[in-house]
């Protein structure tokens, strides 16, 4: 029972590949169907986030390829060549990798939470479309367990470290005190709230959340003391903004070069700082080549985030070791996986004998049989049912000459013939 994933991550491929193939949670659905459509392929599910587009599939030997080339054909490609920036891992790499992705270990940012929560949804994405099956089920749930104890029991989590966190830490570096700022945020997904949240926490002047839901807008405005906005009014404020951060998950970009010109000229040409942490990107690339323009993407916050690493190293070297342990648990079990079913069933067929000869036995009893008779007559009973399968079974292979299976019937139960 094969098991693989094929990706694409941050430290592999840089945002313009990754962006063209990102699915949306409305592409998902069809994107699972079709791939559960490649011939071989069992079980599959799909982790696309900004930093990672992963491929985890239980598979009959032989379909990786298939899969690979399901990939590389994503329409959003056009004449990109994904292939020099795919990893692929096989069974035991493959757990390792899912373990390691959910316990924030193989994020950009060492440690970052956001990571789990988008493994549940992808899980729940394919469990909604029916391509989820033991394997990966009893895999995703494993990465879960082992994730949550990495974060209890380790400080991996301790220090405010993350892709917003970076992005407000850049805004400081630009703006200096932020107090007198204004920002704007598109979107309203996690990393938006969690941009807010750092942003408040830096005594910012005045907050802006435009969202194309004006409801869950409100819902973040209203928390942090801002105001929401349609998404669709977005230029008409932009000029109030010092601070720009955008993560939604428009497969176009949304603000373009002649916006963000016409921003600068209504504020005199005062600075803008942009932070693009969406996959695909919301703002045109063109953006960076304006004057009094500061655009970053996501693959930019790379040097800001490592001076925020330090504190989780010793804490990264002690998941590596819970993460190597729970791997061999997980492989451990794929291994013992069929004879654990089987012995299960076999104890199941025993107790349902043993508890139908006993309540026969039991009514002897209420009949007036003797003890020593009803005894007798549920030992030789339950040794009846208990040898007839076997029986017949051993029967049957010595008449087809089957000398393979009386081998292991006799080394099975430990027998050696008599005489």
């Amino acid at each position: 029972m094969p098991l693989t994933v094929i990706g694409v991550n941050h430290k592999h491929a840089p945002v313009a590949v990754r962006e063209r193939v990102a699915f949306s949670p409305e592409q998902l659905p069809r994107a699972l169907e079709a791939l559960r459509g490649c011939a071989g392929v069992i079980e599959a599910a799909i982790l696309s986030t900004c930093n990672r587009t992963e491929i985890y599939c239980h598979t009959e030997d032989g379909a990786r390829g298939r899969v690979i080339d399901w990939l590389v054909a994503q329409p959003g490609l056009g004449d990109t060549d994904l292939r020099p920036y795919l990893y692929c891992h096989d069974q035991a790499e493959t757990v390792r990798h899912l373990l390691r992705v959910g316990a924030g270990l193989d994020s950009m940012v060492l440690g970052e939470p956001q990571i789990l929560g988008q493994l549940k949804e992808a899980y729940q994405a394919a469990v909604d479309q029916g391509s989820i099956g033991r394997l990966l089920n009893r895999l995703f749930q494993h990465c879960f367990h082992v994730a949550k104890k990495v974060r209890t029991d380790t400080a991996i989590g301790s220090s405010p470290v993350s892709i917003a966190f970076a992005a407000v830490r850049l805004a400081q570096q630009i703006h200096g005190d932020l107090a007198g700022t204004t920002a704007m945020l598109i979107g309203a997904g996690d990393m938006i709230e969690l941009a807010a949240n750092h942003l408040y926490a830096n005594r910012l002047r005045h907050l802006l959340v435009a969202n194309r839901s004006l409801e869950r807008a409100q819902a973040i405005a209203s928390r942090f003391g801002g105001f929401a906005l349609p998404l669709h009014d977005l230029p008409a404020h932009l000029a109030d903004a010092d601070i720009v951060i955008s993560s939604t998950a428009s497969p176009t970009p949304i603000l373009m070069a002649d916006t963000v010109a016409r921003a600068l000229q209504a504020r005199r040409r005062k600075p803008m700082f942009l932070v693009d942490i969406a996959v695909p990107r919301d703002i045109d690339p063109a953006v960076g080549e304006l004057e009094d323009v500061y655009l970053y993407t996501i693959d930019d916050l790379q040097a800001v985030i490592e001076e925020n690493l330090r504190s989780r190293e010793a804490a990264a070297a002690q998941a590596e070791e819970m993460i190597d342990t729970a791997a061999q648990q997980f492989l451990e079990w794929m291994q013992q996986g069929d004879a654990v079913e089987i012995l299960r069933t076999l104890r199941s067929h025993a107790e349902a004998a043993r508890n139908e000869v006993l309540q026969r036995a039991l009514k002897q009893l209420e009949c007036g049989t003797s003890p020593q008779e009803a005894l007798q007559f549920l030992a030789n009973t339950l040794t009846n049912k208990l040898i007839h399968t076997p029986t017949v079974r051993i029967k049957a292979a010595a008449s087809a000459g089957r000398e393979d299976i009386i081998a292991t019937a006799a080394d099975l139960f430990e027998l050696k013939p008599e005489g």
